[in-house]
Formats: C-alpha cells, sequence, structure tokens
C-alpha cells in the first residue's frame, strides 16, 4: 500500500506548531473514473491529504499501484491535474478516524453497506458526507445511518461530468462537463461550501436548493432511463449475445422512442414529482430541466413558452411536446453540418449488452442495472410515504420478469440482481 512520506502524526504536530490548526483530510470512497477525477479536483481545492478506499477487486488492486492519479479533461485545464494519494484502503472496517469529508463516488445503491461498515456513527472528525450521484431519498436513509447532529450530508443532483479510463490506464479523461449541478445539504453548516469549492474552478454552476430532495430529484437519468431503457425493445438488445445495432436515443424501429415510451416517462415524472412534494421539496419541470440543464432544441422545434408552461398542460400535450423534443435531438440541431448538409447524429448511441467480467460472472451493463436500482428504492420511499407508484412498480415488474426469464432460460445467474429484498441500502 503506497504511502506519501509525511506520515499522518507528523502532519498533526506540524498543525499543531501553528497555532493548533487542525489538519483536514479527504477520503474518496470508490474506484472508477468519477472517483479519479473527483480526487483530483479534492487535491487541488482542499488541504490535506487525500486517500482512496474501496472494496477489494481487481481493478482496485491494479488502481493501487498509482501512488498519483492522474485526470485530462479536453479544452477543461481546470479538469486536468494530478493528486498524490496519501493512503489506499482495502475495504472501509480499518479506515482510521482522520478524515473530515467523506465523498461517495459509487452507485447509491452501495452507500448503506459502505456507511455501515465506515461505522460513521462513531467518528469524531468527520464534518461532510458527500453523496456524489444520490437516488432520491439517499441523503434521508445517509442521515438515519450516520446519526451524527454535527455531520453534514450533502447530496448532488448528479456526476458532474462525463468521465471514463483512457484505453489500458487509469488516467481519468472527462469528454464533458455538465453546465450545472444542483446541491442540498440536510443541515447548516460548511458543507455547501466545500462544494462550490470543489466544483466552482471548473465554471460549474453550482446552484444550491432548500432540501436535499430537491436536489436528488434533479437528475436527469431517473426520469429517462427507465421508460427508455426498461422495455421488451430496449431489453432484447441488452439481453443479446449478438452485437446490438440499435441506438438508445433513435425512434422506433431504430431506438426505443415511441409514444407509448414517453407516455411512461410523463407518468413516472408525475409519480415522481408527487412523492417530492410529499417529502417537502418542489418538483422540477421536466421539459424545461432537459432544455435548459441538459440539451437545447432550437426555437422553432419547442418554444420557450412551451417549455415553461409545460408542467400546466394536459398530459397529452406534454407527451406531444417531449416526442418533439426527442425527435429534434435525433441529430445535434447546433452542430456543423457536412459538405453533404448532415448534421451530427446526436441519438447514435450503442446499447452496452450483458457480457462476462473477469471472474466469469455474467452480469448486466450499468444501464439499465442501476436505474433499475433507483426504482427499487423510490418504490420503497413511496411506500414509506404512503404514495401510490403504479408506474414505478410496473416499470420494476417488467425488469424483473425479463431478467428473471433470461436467467431461467439460459441456466446461468446475473451477478448484483437481487430482485427478492434487493431494493438496496442507499
Amino acid at each position: 500500500m503506497p504511502f506519501t512520506t509525511r506520515s499522518y502524526w507528523s502532519e498533526q504536530m506540524n498543525g499543531q506548531k501553528k497555532g493548533r490548526e487542525r489538519v483536514e483530510h479527504t477520503l474518496i470512497i470508490g474506484a472508477g473514473p468519477a472517483a479519479v477525477q473527483t480526487a483530483v479536483l479534492a487535491g487541488r481545492a482542499w488541504k490535506g491529504d487525500v486517500s482512496v478506499a474501496s472494496r477489494p477487486g481487481s481493478r482496485f488492486r491494479k488502481l493501487k499501484e498509482n501512488c498519483v492519479l492522474k485526470a485530462e479533461a479536453k479544452d477543461r485545464p481546470a479538469m486536468s491535474g494530478e493528486v498524490s494519494v496519501s493512503r489506499y484502503y482495502d475495504g472501509f472496517t480499518k479506515v482510521p478516524d482522520r478524515y473530515s469529508t467523506i465523498i461517495l463516488c459509487t452507485p447509491d445503491d452501495a452507500y448503506g453497506d459502505i456507511l455501515e461498515s465506515l461505522e460513521i456513527h462513531k467518528r469524531s472528525r468527520v464534518q461532510t458526507v458527500m453523496l456524489l450521484s444520490p437516488g432520491m431519498g439517499a441523503n434521508r436513509a445517509a442521515e438515519s445511518i450516520i446519526r451524527h447532529q454535527q455531520v453534514e450530508v450533502i447530496s448532488l443532483s448528479n456526476y458532474y461530468a462525463a468521465t471514463k479510463f483512457k484505453e489500458n490506464s487509469f488516467i481519468a479523461f472527462t469528454k464533458a462537463v455538465k453546465k450545472r449541478i444542483y446541491a442540498a445539504s440536510n443541515r447548516t453548516g460548511t458543507g455547501l461550501e466545500k462544494v462550490k469549492q470543489l466544483l466552482g474552478p471548473t465554471g460549474i454552476d453550482v446552484v444550491v436548493k432548500d432540501a436535499p430532495i430537491e436536489a436528488e430529484c434533479r437528475n436527469i437519468t431517473t426520469y429517462v432511463h427507465p421508460p427508455f431503457f426498461i422495455n421488451d425493445f430496449s431489453l432484447d438488445e441488452t439481453l443479446a449475445e449478438t452485437r446490438s445495432v440499435k441506438s438508445l436515443y433513435k425512434l422506433y424501429p431504430e431506438g426505443p422512442v415511441t409514444p407509448s415510451a414517453i407516455s411512461d416517462m410523463v407518468k413516472l415524472w408525475k409519480e415522481c414529482s408527487v412523492l417530492v412534494e410529499k417529502l417537502g421539496g418542489e418538483p422540477v419541470n421536466l421539459l424545461q430541466f432537459l432544455h435548459d440543464d441538459n440539451y437545447p432544441v432550437r426555437e422553432a422545434s419547442l418554444s420557450r413558452a412551451d417549455i415553461d408552461g409545460f408542467i400546466d398542460f394536459e398530459t397529452v400535450k406534454q407527451e406531444y411536446l417531449l416526442y418533439i423534443r426527442y425527435a429534434s435531438l435525433l441529430i445535434d440541431p447546433y452542430s456543423e453540418p457536412d459538405v453533404e448538409g448532415r448534421y451530427f447524429e446526436f441519438s447514435k448511441v450503442p446499447y452496452q449488452q450483458i457480457s462476462q467480467n473477469e471472474a466469469g460472472e455474467w452480469v448486466l451493463p450499468r444501464i439499465p442495472l442501476e436505474d433499475y436500482k433507483k426504482l427499487k428504492v423510490i418504490s420503497r420511499l413511496g411506500r414509506e410515504c404512503g404514495v401510490s407508484l403504479s408506474m414505478t412498480g410496473e416499470l420494476i415488474t417488467r425488469f424483473e420478469r425479463r431478467v428473471n426469464g433470461w436467467q431461467k432460460e439460459t441456466g446461468r445467474i446475473i451477478a448484483g440482481f437481487c430482485p427478492d429484498g434487493g431494493e438496496g441500502a442507499v
């Protein structure tokens, strides 16, 4: 396990010599590209060490060979850089109580197990727990585990970039950055200022919301992924062992976008909106959020009045406007056409499919497995709050029926798929 030359105790003594200033350290949880990118930003934004903890595995074993983690971003110098890793930890039970900020850079269904393993309720130094990509209700569940009045739990609306590892390396390459991220805390403190210190230099606009649920509900994947990718068309592609030639965001028959899928999207959004209001938050205007915070279309396709007034329209008009939006984004309407007048084919995103990992286990791609897990959490949250979520339940049933059918037909088991009682510790 690589260490930097300065030890923890020498830093504490140096801090005491400088007026008893307490050295504050950061712990990054995760071993993926988002964790590496976040570690680099944390090393630049805050004083103190940056350490990394993750569940043992082949990827983490290889990551630990790097004393320095690096990130690169095209045309984004503020996202590029490197950080010396003070310590790596296999698992969470032996992580010492020396970290004031803990950032969870894992899928949100793992949050509960991680916080329990850290025994975070026993830690005296931790001040801030930051949830990088939480689902709805994640802050509430994390707070119930932490049980410390002085610990802030910060929810970001979602991960702030699109980041992958460069081929055959652990260099995080960020190809796109979100223009806006929403953040909220469960209590008053300095945590939101830390978020601004972390992301401010990158040019990302950090919008502070009043309640964690208002940040957590502002994640585009919550509303878009389940209706588009948990249906027979998409699951046929995901579960096929022959290479898919279909695309994630094309209209049927090239992709999953149909009036029926759009109808499911509106139903899911309305259910989530009722749940957000029940939890004391303000729901999103779905079309406005998709247009202003994600990918805009031309005024000729969708008027500003239709975008801003979307939440008050009848269901049939809402479905029509969303269908127009996705039809308008088959190409990038703001790209430069080529010599033959063709625009960039924005919607041609391939399906990731079921495959075997290094251990020989059959695994589903992140889309739609993580989306299914988030739906399970939303379903549980709805039951706790007494909110009926029929569309959410239907999407869960669809996914489980198809995946269980694949397992029965092939005689194989899919790792990470737990339909019974598997609603996840958030």
